[in-house]
């Protein structure tokens, strides 16, 4: 999962003039069924590596279609893109779902014309239950997970199951664990352990969360969001806070390092495509996303690149030896989606942002 930050209601405010452009501008929400899709050329924007490196040119040999892929590191970087005007050139964008609703409330996401998507059906239901876009209307799920416990199984005395293992470290832990250095996901874990919502907007438990979190820094090593795995393959960090994924990606390379779903829960993170208003390609566009749907794509994915699919089929392929060999990656989408989804708190963002500023000055 390629992701910082979290959109603020006035960053939706500031592409509403753009929403109105792009709803009088943009290309048709209705399909042609005549169309032929290889005359259209597709553009697409992503995380570098979230990928196969052989995407475009299987997509074309497949459909015919051109596909062009472009590249945004962050959330924040791909809903800038999208939204600095009316019609940036690109049809779908890959954001997680906190981004996606904000497209969504400002008119900038097209409807899915869903009978033109059929392996949507490959997907666990629950996906169509999702706060930030009901019933799949305007993004398509292309993957998802949930950070936890990520450490060195030979350097801690007993396997983590609990946020306290990581906020009130163990004495031979101390100095050797590392928080995310992202402030929402940063909150996580105290917020878990506390009993509080992770989207909790009171004052006083937010100030109590930040309690711990400043205790908890001061015996950590560091507050990082992509480098914990080298660090715990070295040795440097025996426990961290980090995304399943990513703790999949560092157990490929050192398998002492395991992955740990603490009992109090975490998050749901989802990162779906969605298809812009303003896109003159939908044909392609929903070809696109069907082609991504088929279980031999998905299992790519996880195969690959060891990140958890919301797509069934896909998932009850894949050999029980995977799911042995990495913990993180979960078969059973169901308890995947009980967890709670990051959702903008308004303007109680500066109340986070405040308590963030006190953590980090210690």
């Amino acid at each position: 999962m390629r992701r910082s930050g979290l959109v603020q209601l006035s960053a939706a405010a500031a592409v509403a003039a753009i929403a109105l452009t792009a709803c009088s501008s943009g290309g048709s929400s209705e399909l042609d069924p005549n169309a032929d899709i290889s005359e259209q050329t597709l553009t697409i924007s992503t995380w570098p590596e979230y990928y196969s490196p052989t995407l475009a040119e299987d997509f074309e040999a497949a459909t015919g279609v051109k596909l062009n892929i472009v590249h945004h590191a962050t959330n924040e970087e791909g809903f800038a893109k999208v939204t600095a005007s009316a019609d940036s050139g690109i049809d779908i964008v890959f954001l997680a779902g906190n981004f996606i609703s904000v497209l969504v409330e400002e008119g900038l996401a097209s409807e899915i014309d869903q009978s033109a998507v059929p392996n949507l059906e490959n997907l666990y239901p629950e996906v169509r239950k999702f706060a930030f876009d009901p019933d799949l209307k305007h993004n398509v799920p292309y993957a998802w997970g949930t950070t936890g416990l990520c450490y060195r199984e030979d350097l801690v005395a007993e396997t983590p199951d609990s946020w306290a293992d990581l906020l009130e470290p163990a004495p031979e832990a101390v100095g050797k664990t590392t928080l995310m250095d992202d402030m929402r996901w940063t909150f996580i874990p105290a917020q878990r352990l506390l009993g509080y919502s992770i989207n909790t907007t009171d004052e006083a438990e937010l100030d109590e969360v930040g309690a711990v979190l400043k205790n908890a820094a001061q015996k950590s090593l560091a507050f990082d969001n992509t480098t914990y795995g080298e660090k715990l393959i070295a040795g440097e960090a025996v426990l961290s806070h980090g995304h399943d994924g990513w703790c999949n990606t560092a157990a490929s390379e050192d398998p002492r390092v395991s992955f740990a779903m603490p009992k109090e829960g975490s998050d749901l993170w989802v990162d779906g495509m969605v298809l812009l208003k303003s896109s003159k390609n939908r044909e392609a566009a929903h070809a696109f996303m069907n082609y991504i749907l088929e279980t031999e794509n998905q299992t790519w994915l996880v195969e690959n690149l060891l990140y958890n699919v919301p797509n069934r089929a896909a998932m009850e392929s894949l050999p029980d030896e995977l799911f042995e060999k990495y913990p993180a990656l979960i078969r059973d989408g169901a308890s995947l989606a009980q967890m709670e989804q990051i959702e903008d708190v308004g303007d109680a963002i500066d109340i986070y942002n405040r308590i963030n500023t006190e953590i980090r000055a210690g």
